[in-house]
């Protein structure tokens, strides 16, 4: 969730086509990826600007594949249920806990839930990109909180919109404070945290379709 006081995003070039980073919005300075993302986000500082673009079809493709392959052995459990590991980012613990409260109860085709075996996880430190969730491809997918963005923006803002992304959307920096995906855009006054109707029209969408073709992939790649 690049948070962005200027609205606009840039896109470094790309080292790997298999890693995708998407922000709350922050204009930071192209520079080099810090030691504990220089092995995955092989593209610092890219930002999506549309629900067809790769990076962000790429982080919850990955995040999806590792749902539906879980799945594949249990096919009837009636939820879809996406597990995360937030012991990585203790300082945001209360953030994150309120972000999957927001998105539980605002969709029902997916639920979010704490816990082992987890299809992504959350991450805190100092980034001069900010806020953001990168994945390698491999399913491997990770919401990275940065310190200083969360002191200047609305916490659990940024941690619901990054959490927008695990779900399916994409970054609408454009889009007013009402649009949780819209970020950074309204400036560091806006404190909404929960998505609008669109988004949650959106992610219940991709959630009983997307889902559905992700489940046939791995079920018929199990049977193999």
């Amino acid at each position: 969730m690049r948070m962005s006081t200027s609205m606009s995003a840039r896109t470094a070039a790309a080292v790997g086509l298999s890693v995708a980073a998407l922000g709350l919005g922050t204009a930071a300075p192209a520079t080099a990826a810090p030691a504990h993302t220089a092995a995955t986000a092989a593209t610092a500082g890219y930002v999506a600007k549309s629900a067809e673009s790769d990076a962000s079809r790429a982080f919850f493709e990955a995040v999806v594949k590792s749902v539906a392959e879980k799945r594949a052995a249990n096919p009837r459990a009636a939820a879809v249920t996406v597990v995360y590991d937030a012991s990585g980012a203790p300082t945001f613990s209360a953030q994150i806990s309120r972000s999957t409260q927001i998105w539980n109860s605002s969709v029902s085709n997916v639920q979010l839930q704490q816990g082992s075996n987890a299809d992504f996880t959350y991450r805190e430190g100092n980034d001069p990109r900010g806020s953001y969730a990168s994945t390698d491809g491999h399913g491997n997918g990770y919401i990275f909180l940065d310190y200083a963005q969360n002191q200047e923006y609305d916490s659990t803002r940024v941690t619901a919109h990054e959490t927008g992304h695990v779900l399916g959307l994409p970054d609408h920096y454009e889009g007013p404070c009402s649009e949780l995906m819209s970020g950074g855009g309204p400036g560091p006054s806006c404190t909404n945290p929960n998505p609008d109707a669109n988004e949650r029209s959106r992610v219940e969408q991709l959630w009983a379709n997307g889902f559905a073709a992700a489940m046939d992939k791995a079920l018929h790649k199990a049977a193999r």
